[in-house]
């Protein structure tokens, strides 16, 4: 019961930091990057559809704000993973997200 409290309490002070803590709030874009993994064929080729689960993590991370979205897509698990930033930057026109960031600058690419 004690370590309960312990927890809720740790839980509740980053809460409080997570405003401003960085690009993705307490997570780390690199953390982040890992709910995109339905994006995998996506993020690799212009071609692919994104999936239905694709779309879902990408509207999710988005509103957040375009900043998370930028630092997932460019975060070293990403590069790690394979997927090319120049592709992985299409996913949200590709999902025919309506309220994606156009024109946002992405490091040394441009949202569409």
């Amino acid at each position: 019961m004690r370590g309960l409290l312990v927890l809720a309490l740790l839980l509740a002070a980053a809460a409080c930091l997570a405003e401003g803590a960085g690009e993705c709030g307490a997570t780390p874009p690199d953390r982040m990057a890992l709910r995109l993994a339905p994006c995998a064929s996506a993020a690799q080729n212009p071609n692919a559809a994104p999936s239905s689960g694709c779309c879902s993590a990408v509207r999710a991370i988005g509103k957040q704000s375009p900043q998370c979205l930028c630092a997932v897509m460019l975060s070293n698990t990403a590069k790690s993973s394979g997927i090319k930033p120049e592709v992985a930057i299409t996913i949200p026109k590709r999902c025919n997200l309506a309220d994606r960031p156009v024109g946002y600058k992405c490091g040394a690419y441009t949202l569409p």
